[in-house]
């Protein structure tokens, strides 16, 4: 009997944590990022497909996304912290999946009968296709953005509960899942879309999107019963016992519902001018009230003490030095081809689960703060080399060049395209007629500058996953309750502004000339994020030091300094 009961304790274990609030979060997250990462990769090749090949659509489709959630990041959280947590969970999960359902629907639809969408109405009605999909995915992107919010940002804090190391640990988990599905999810759908057609790609993501949905409503449920905690919220914690103490005196003389019991005080002649008041305004305050919410979004933000971590993050959107479609159009250009990138995508992809699994290790070493401070000079050390690459042998960079050059070219043909385009063109098949490939491709004698570049790049990983991590718990671990969404919501919105101002600053400078001087710009954008960090780690430790130094504190630490001694 002694010998099995420890095999009983091991199976009790495992299944504990199997069915766990932790290990059922883990799994709806891995459903919901598959889900997501096949349908991010698919609608921009299905929108290059149904436009001839071209770009517009795929432009068109980012620029929506990116602004949508930049105008209206605040407002989604905002609605995130004043509604009950799995209602906000359960209906963004339903408004994804549907929207990616639907979406999904009216491509294999446009897919199937493109030819006669083309005839009827001139194209009008294939145009409608094409509004009403990029409308819809950007719906679908808006819910997810508030799932994230919910899952990432408050869930996984009230489960983790007060525990700050197992905190660190559940958001590793999910970075890790994310980076896996970032890599496998695109594999999957595009295998599936090579083998098959485009038509049958749109069905298996909608039929997983069906299953996913259900199965993750399922395990969202099973979280929320295993979390009592998630059943209540700060801020609407004290809301309700401010309204039960105004209300109790009206409760007890005429225990009627809250909109009656509001009546007998609007006959009094203090607050019959409030109402009156509010009926004249009430059209312009409903209307005004987005914006409102937006500006007090903002405002709050700025106002949180960790402003500057969260501006230091932001920041480092604002780089080239990624495994974008900039970077892959300039390795095209340099002599790289597909399988040298994929395998480049992969360690870069080893290089980020390192960093997250560093940010657990020497966090517990170093703590939270001094890890971001350790992290963001990894980071930056290993970009230098990135800058070295600049004036490499084998480099482009030649100032010599109009960085504009392209761009005006490109308003009168297709002589050379965008760095974004270069890419996706390349893979296409492109243009015949563009010359500049093959006039580049010969002087290129030594890969020295390009081998730099992305050994740079894949090593400054591990800093940028470790650093992300910090600021992600820095955030919740210092934004109150009542404020995690729409905190993280400007966090958003700030992110997607600094990535659009990369993307507008390669539009402006698409040569490879010029990308060693995009190079130097995003190492200089990283440097002054890391600069704000270090602010903030400075008043934060100085802080801490002074608190430790106040009268009563000093007492305290004499006193258990001395314990060991006395005993």
């Amino acid at each position: 009997m002694d010998n099995c009961a420890p095999k009983k304790t091991c199976a009790e274990s495992l299944r504990d944590f199997f069915t766990s609030a932790k290990f059922l979060i883990y799994m709806g997250h891995a459903l919901s990022t598959w889900g997501d990462r096949m349908w991010n990769f698919a609608v921009a090749v299905f929108l290059v497909e149904l436009y001839g090949n071209s770009l517009l659509l795929t432009a068109v489709y980012g620029l929506v996304v990116a602004g949508s959630v930049l105008l209206l990041g605040a407002i989604i959280g905002d609605w995130v912290d004043k509604n009950p947590r799995l209602k906000v969970a359960q209906t963004s999960l339903l408004a994804q999946n549907s929207c990616v359902i639907l979406c999904g629907i009216l491509l294999m639809l446009v897919f199937q009968f493109k030819e006669q969408l083309v005839e009827l109405y001139n194209g009008w009605i294939l145009t409608t296709c094409y509004i009403l999909v990029i409308s819809i995915a950007n719906i679908a992107n808006l819910a997810s953005t508030a799932m994230a919010i919910t899952i990432q940002r408050d869930w996984v804090v009230v489960v983790a509960g007060q525990d700050s190391s197992k905190l660190a640990d559940m958001n590793a988990t999910v970075r890790i899942i994310d980076q896996l599905t970032n890599i496998l999810a695109p594999m999957l759908v595009g295998q599936i879309m090579a083998f098959g057609s485009h038509f049958v790609g749109c069905g298996f993501i909608s039929g997983w999107n069906l299953c996913s949905m259900c199965v993750e409503y399922a395990l969202l449920y099973k979280v929320y019963q295993k979390t009592p905690a998630l059943a209540m919220k700060g801020g609407q914690k004290e809301q309700q016992q401010e309204l039960k103490q105004l209300s109790l005196p009206t409760d007890v003389e005429n225990s009627q519902s809250p909109e009656e019991c509001s009546q007998p005080l609007m006959n009094e002649t203090s607050a019959v001018a409030k109402p009156d008041s509010s009926e004249e305004q009430g059209c312009c305050y409903q209307v005004t009230e987005p914006l409102r919410t937006l500006k007090a979004g903002w405002v709050a933000y700025y106002n949180q003490n960790i402003f500057f971590a969260g501006m230091s993050l932001a920041f480092l959107y604002m780089t080239v030095l990624g495994f974008d479609c900039i970077t892959t159009g300039y390795a095209y250009t340099q002599g790289l081809n597909g399988s040298v990138l994929s395998l480049l995508m992969g360690a870069s992809a080893i290089s980020g689960i390192c960093g997250t699994v560093a940010f657990t290790w020497v966090r517990k070493k170093c703590g939270l703060i001094r890890t971001g401070f350790i992290s963001g000079v990894a980071q930056l050390s290993c970009l230098m080399l990135c800058v070295i690459s600049v004036f490499a042998p084998g480099s482009p960079f030649d100032l010599s060049v109009s960085p504009f050059k392209d761009l005006y070219t490109h308003l009168i043909g297709e002589k050379s395209l965008p760095e974004v385009d270069q890419s996706l063109a390349t893979i296409l098949g492109g243009n015949s007629t563009t010359p500049a490939p093959a006039e580049e491709m010969p002087p290129l004698q030594s890969y020295m500058s390009v081998a730099l570049l992305f050994s740079g790049v894949i090593a400054a990983r591990v800093g940028l996953w470790s650093f992300d991590l910090t600021v992600t718990q820095l955030i919740q671990e210092n934004v109150i309750e009542s404020e995690r969404g729409v905190i993280n919501g400007v966090q958003n919105s700030m992110n997607y502004l600094l990535d659009l101002l990369h993307f507008i600053m390669v539009i402006l400078a698409p040569n490879p000339e010029a990308f060693g001087l995009l190079v130097i710009i995003s190492v200089s954008f990283v440097a002054m994020g890391h600069m704000m960090y270090f602010r903030f780690a400075f008043k934060s430790l100085r802080s801490r030091l002074f608190l430790c130094c106040s009268p009563e504190q000093k007492v305290e630490t004499v006193d258990s300094l001395s314990l060991p001694t006395t005993v």
